[in-house]
Order: structure tokens, then sequence, then C-alpha cells
């Protein structure tokens, strides 16, 4: 990795696109740990965690995360989930948050020396060369280990730096042997509370 302890560093993170891959990769991400690895890096100015929530529901599973990643040093942006209908009538739901995490970049690009991205989105290449006009390194994380990619290639290829997040898993992954049984116990909400770095998208980001 590329990392420079004087620089500003600045992580973005594309939610559903992160539970996406990190699922597809069996892996559960600790964001404590995922911060503080970050932050050891260089001088962490901002870390950015961008995700739609459906507030038509009583309970959503991602709203302990959400409300964790609050309080522990992230700045959450969130905004409330469309529903639409396909051709063939099957209800969906759609939370794209690229005007926003894009809006928030570039606001932040005169104050920080290095953008950290997490997403494979293709739809971000024009943002991340954007910035690199602006004398801006970027680093781009997502993962290639999976069959098809999560990665858009123009995106891989117009970051700065690529990392895989498969290569970070000791650094940012929660050990296996910790990870909560899932399906065979419903947790009391303090519990999930205390675990929500680690698990608590399962009801999230998937058509209904």
């Amino acid at each position: 990795m590329k990392f420079y302890p004087n620089e500003r560093l600045a992580l973005f993170i594309d939610g559903a696109n992160l539970y996406a891959t990190a699922r597809a990769l069996n892996i559960d991400i600790d964001y404590k740990r995922l911060l503080a690895f970050f932050g050891a890096q260089g001088h962490m100015i901002r870390a950015y965690y961008y995700t739609a929530l459906a507030d038509d529901q009583e309970y959503s599973s991602i709203r302990p995360l959400i409300d964790w990643l609050d309080y522990n040093g992230y700045t959450v942006v969130t905004k409330p989930m469309k529903e639409f209908h396909d051709s063939t009538g099957r209800r969906k739901v759609k939370g794209n948050m690229d005007i926003e995490l894009a809006i928030d970049a570039f606001e932040l690009a005169p104050g920080i020396d290095h953008m950290v991205l997490f997403s494979g989105d293709g739809d971000f290449r024009s943002l991340v060369e954007a910035l690199q006009r602006r004398a801006k390194r970027v680093t781009v994380i997502s993962t290639i280990a999976t069959q098809p990619s999560m990665i858009a290639d123009e995106l891989r290829r117009q970051a700065d730096v690529f990392i895989d997040i498969a290569q970070l898993t000791a650094e940012i992954g929660r050990d296996p042997i910790e990870r909560p049984e899932r399906n065979n116990r419903r947790e009391p909400a303090s519990e999930r509370m205390s675990r929500a770095p680690a698990d608590a998208f399962d009801d999230d980001y998937r058509d209904t």
C-alpha cells in the first residue's frame, strides 16, 4: 500500500457496495478495526459512510450499525430508499448514494491529500479522475477475487492504487470464531448493538 504519514486522508464508504463485496468474500467487516487501521496510515480527516434506509419499516437490521458508526468516528450519510416495480411487476427498492458521495468528496477535496474509496461502482470513475486533476491521490478498495469481479474495470484502471479487500482481511476483518450465529437465534437489541460493526446487514439491501 502507498500511504505517507503526513498525508491527510478521508475514507468514503459506499455501504451497500462494501456489504455486497464483503458478503461475496465471506468476510465480516469490523468497522472499529477498519477506522483504526486507516487512521494509522496518515492523518485521518473524515470517514464517511453512505447508505439508504427503508424508513417505512418499524425496524431495519441496519439501524444498529448506523447508530454505532455515528457514535464511533464515522460521518453517516443516509437517505430514504425509493420503491419501484420492474417490468415483471416485482417490487424492488433502490438507494443510490453516488451523488451524495461525489458532492462530499468535492467539498472536502481542498483539505485532503488522499481519498480512499470503498466501492467497485464504475460510476465513480469520473469522480476519481476529477480529484486526480486536483492533485489528489485516490485509492480504490474492492475485489477481483470473486466471479464476476466486484469492481468495474474502468474504475480500477483510473485509481492511483487498487487494493483488493481480500488482502486486508487480517487488518479489518473479524475473526471467524467471533462471528455470531445469525440463523440460530434472535439476539436482544442490546447485544445486536454491541455486534453492530460486524453483522448488522442481513435483512437489508435485497429485493422483495
